[in-house]
């Protein structure tokens, strides 16, 4: 007798979804990873050194260790994704296929929004998961990582991996959203979190000092976070830690003598 599968098509359905997502999101990821990795440390190391803020090179086994916890990072936003398009299929979010149901002024807008609340969905569940009772558990994984590289950006343990993955929902529940908009907010998030870790300051020493430095997020922040395992808790922004306090109080100085280094010829 010929066993009857077709109860397990959704489930074998589904799993195939999150393999051929996996591929996707690993190939993205390893692509951008790879080409910052290249660039900063192996092209331009020499040209760029006196801006790594941490200066000194990560260890090989500290890279091996974020491509792995990369990697189960990216089955698992596999895995949230592909239950978003679900929910989506079922007309429970607010993605749209149709342009003309929103105006071009909307598209960009929408991608706005979305950034806005990922930077919002980011400073509280970080500085959530620094709980004493939460770090272990959530966050211990990524702060393993003292001075990050590029493969740092996704290397969460698969609990925070479920928590950074769900802005993907979050955003289509929201924020009424066409898929191309979606997918320019997730090159932007995924681009913004690799150069983040990447730990070179790309940022020009005079933007500190006027009113972009109070509204944007540097390498220098992030690569403070690291150190110092408190405080500097944005992403793309640094209004939250500006209204909430909880920016170092050294992090101005920082940046300011990163900026300054002096080229080596």
């Amino acid at each position: 007798m010929i066993a009857d599968i077709s109860g397990f098509e959704p489930i074998l359905h589904f799993c195939r979804s999150v393999a051929n997502s996996s591929v996707f999101i690993a190939m993205r990821y390893g692509l951008l990873a790879g080409i910052a990795w290249l660039l900063a440390y192996v092209i331009f190391y020499r040209r760029w050194k006196h801006r790594k803020v941490v200066q000194k090179l990560p260890g090989s086994s500290e890279i091996r260790r974020e491509i792995l916890y990369s990697a189960s990072s990216v089955v698992i936003f596999a895995a949230v994704g592909a239950l978003t398009i679900l929910a989506a299929r079922q007309g429970w979010t607010q993605l749209y296929l149709k342009r003309g149901d929103h105006s071009i002024a909307w598209f960009w807008g929408s991608i706005a929004c979305a950034i806005v609340l990922h930077d919002t969905w980011f400073y509280w569940t970080h500085r959530l998961m620094h709980h004493r009772r939460l770090f272990r558990f959530f966050h211990r994984v990524h702060h393993l990582s003292h001075n990050p590289s590029p493969w740092a950006a996704y290397a969460f343990s698969p609990a925070e991996a479920v928590v950074q993955g769900a802005i993907f929902p979050l955003v289509v529940f929201l924020i009424p959203i066409h898929p191309a908009a979606f997918a320019v907010f997730m090159i932007w998030q995924i681009v913004h979190n690799i150069v983040g870790h990447t730990g070179f300051e790309i940022h020009p020493r005079w933007m500190i000092d006027s009113w972009l430095g109070k509204i944007l997020n540097t390498t220098t922040n992030h690569a403070m976070h690291h150190e110092k395992l408190r405080g500097n808790y944005g992403l793309y922004f640094n209004v939250w830690d500006r209204l909430m306090k909880t920016n170092h109080a050294d992090y101005e100085a920082r940046f300011r003598e990163v900026t300054s280094r002096a080229r080596e010829h």
